[in-house]
């Protein structure tokens, strides 16, 4: 048979849809790789004009940065041809920059590496760049499998026991407008159950489960189409995911067991120097902040799931979700005011 004949503007087209396969990752990789600058840019700002409005400038960028990777994974879910699963795998692991350059400090201290931390961010999104653009010029992976539903339950439930402490741990935050004496008072009732010698270690594995089953249903709902609802669910335990690894490191590993530091408001807040005067502190800003917002977030869109799946109405189970992430931002906002010092 003769071969078919491929026009030259056919050609051209093929050729700049593979360009495009091998661009698309690195939108996501350039926001991550940008995201420790814009906080340096922050503190030198701060530091040399705390008067101006240059230091909000940079510090709305560093929230913008990560913010950006969710529209991206988004823009490539809304159908499920869009770009390769890799592509939006990628924008979700760089929304998780904050808790993840976080955690590139902190280990970095511990292993007392002879190079920057930022040398070692840098050098991880380039590698992982490069791979993932290797990846997406290969075409689209391979179906993705059936979603299990027995996990998504058992999820569910242990998300449940979490969220006795993600509760009480927001409220004792809350607190912290009142003054770490009163955050530390608070704070004390309730270690009382979660450092007892039973449940400390059952409520570690607990989160470590969270994590692993989280992370085989995000792998497998990225693959597939999604909403806006659906983009956010998996963007918000992405970043949840990070956040939970980097601050169970923080505190058990590098505070507890290498310094011997307490685990109380000063440690949370960087004292004596503070949140937004060190420039090493000031990671800790979007990471607490995003952290909140997206641990409130993630429940009501499970929240939504679940009505949904009980027959409730599309619009009152969207405007319960609404309503909760406008509580998840207020929460959010009220609880980085208290770090950052402000008092009731």
């Amino acid at each position: 048979m003769p071969e078919p004949f491929i026009s030259d503007e056919g050609a051209d087209a093929g050729r700049q849809l593979g360009w495009l396969k091998r661009l698309l990752p690195w939108i996501p990789i350039g926001a991550a790789l940008a995201y420790p600058w814009t906080l340096r840019l922050f503190h030198e700002a701060i530091v040399a004009q705390p008067q101006s409005v240059v230091p909000a400038i940079w510090l709305i960028l560093a929230f913008a940065l990560p913010l950006s990777c969710l529209v991206s994974a988004w823009r490539c879910a809304r159908r499920s041809g869009d770009a390769p699963p890799v592509v939006r795998r990628l924008a979700f692991v760089a929304l998780a920059a904050p808790p993840l350059f976080v955690s590139t400090g902190v280990v970095s201290s511990l292993v007392h590496s002879p190079l920057p931390d930022l040398w070692t961010w840098s050098i991880f999104w380039l590698v992982l760049g490069i791979g993932a653009a290797v990846a997406s010029s290969k075409g689209q992976s391979r179906p993705p499998g059936a979603m299990t539903g027995r996990l998504r339950v058992v999820h569910g439930i242990s998300a449940l026991a979490i969220l006795l402490f993600v509760a009480f741990h927001l409220t004792n935050h809350l607190f912290g407008l009142f003054g770490p004496v009163i955050h530390a008072q608070v704070m004390a009732i309730g270690r009382l159950v979660y450092r007892s010698r039973f449940v400390e270690p059952v409520f570690v594995a607990i989160l470590l489960f969270q994590v692993a089953s989280g992370f085989k249903l995000a792998w497998r709902w990225s693959a597939r189409r999604l909403d806006v609802a659906g983009v956010l669910q998996v963007g918000s335990g992405a970043y949840l995911a990070a956040f939970i690894l980097t601050h169970l490191n923080s505190a058990f590993v590098s505070a507890r067991w290498v310094h011997g530091i307490p685990t109380d408001w000063a440690w949370a807040t960087g004292a004596p120097e503070g949140l937004l005067m060190d420039a090493w502190n000031i990671r800790l800003l979007p990471h607490y902040a995003l952290g909140v917002f997206f641990v409130i977030a993630h429940v009501f869109c499970g929240l939504r799931t679940v009505l949904l799946a009980h027959g409730v109405r599309s619009s009152i189970a969207n405007q319960v979700w609404a309503c909760g992430l406008l509580g998840a931002g207020g929460v959010s906002l009220l609880i980085t005011a208290a770090l950052c010092g402000l008092r009731i």
